[in-house]
């Protein structure tokens, strides 16, 4: 589900991947060849999320921000199911392991 939020809509490259039941959520941005898998959220409702290229987030991931802080997640970047990202920044080629918050 792509939704807009106070008039902010996800930002999608054309060769990157949604899966059908994930939810973007407001000022989100996908970079080229990136990846949102089943379930997963990117809520970009107060601040924005920017998820590099080639990076993929995957089943059932939450991706949050804060007033004061976004969401950057930078190219390359693996993170696994279930894990939870809250209002940080996350350099290239980083792998956050399964369940981690």
């Amino acid at each position: 589900m792509i939704k807009e939020f106070e008039r902010k809509r996800p930002s999608i490259e054309g060769s990157a991947f949604v899966a059908e039941n994930a939810t973007l959520v407001g000022d989100v941005r996908l970079g080229k060849d990136s990846s949102v898998w089943f379930g997963a959220v990117l809520r970009g409702d107060i601040n924005y999320i920017e998820v590099g290229e080639r990076s993929n987030i995957q089943e059932l991931c939450a991706v949050h921000v804060d007033s004061g802080k976004p969401t950057v997640i930078g190219n390359d970047v693996t993170i696994g199911h279930s894990a939870v990202i809250h209002a940080c920044t996350l350099g290239d080629g980083c792998l956050v392991g399964m369940g981690a918050v």
